[in-house]
């Protein structure tokens, strides 16, 4: 009896593996719908402008997606290492102590120079984009969220050229 329970339990075990499908799939290799290489842009540099020295300097850099998005990336050097940076676009060219935020993006973090929570900013307005060039803005990035202190500041738009395009 002890014989034919051990034959029963190994063809249970050998059924069941043999019954697993083992299907091999093949990797995806094509573009999700709004991938690829973004390869619009504009790039402006960013300036120090901070009193006390902190030198902090860097570029701010705008692509356009196949879906008409656009993605906002900001490198800085020097940064304040522990602090987060808060980043703006307002309203008129840099030095006017203009207060009309165009866009708040993400906040910079101090130890990577770059955005908090991911490496581009989404904006999802369409238009955003072509009405850069046409823009009467600049782009402040203030030494805390509780020290509004500007540190790095850049014209865009109309105030500026861009450093580089395509």
């Amino acid at each position: 009896m002890k014989t034919y329970k051990t034959i029963i339990l190994i063809f249970t075990v050998a059924l069941g593996l043999l019954s697993c499908e083992q299907e091999r799939l093949e990797p995806v290799l094509t573009t999700a719908e709004g991938g690829g290489t973004l390869s619009t842009y504009l790039a402006y540099t960013i300036e120090s402008t901070d009193p006390s020295g902190s030198n902090v300097y860097g570029r701010v850099v705008f692509y356009k997606t196949t879906l008409d998005q656009t993605l906002v990336q900001v490198s800085l050097y020097n940064t304040v290492d522990g602090l987060m940076h808060p980043a703006l676009i307002l309203d008129g060219a840099s030095g006017t102590e203009t207060t009309t935020t165009i866009t708040a993006l993400d906040t910079i973090d101090g130890s990577t120079g770059e955005f908090a929570s991911s490496k581009f900013f989404v904006i999802t307005d369409e238009s955003y984009y072509d009405a850069i060039e046409t823009m009467d803005a600049h782009i402040n990035i203030y030494l805390s969220p509780t020290d509004d202190t500007i540190v790095a500041s850049s014209d865009i738009g109309l105030n500026a050229e861009p450093v580089e395009s395509n």
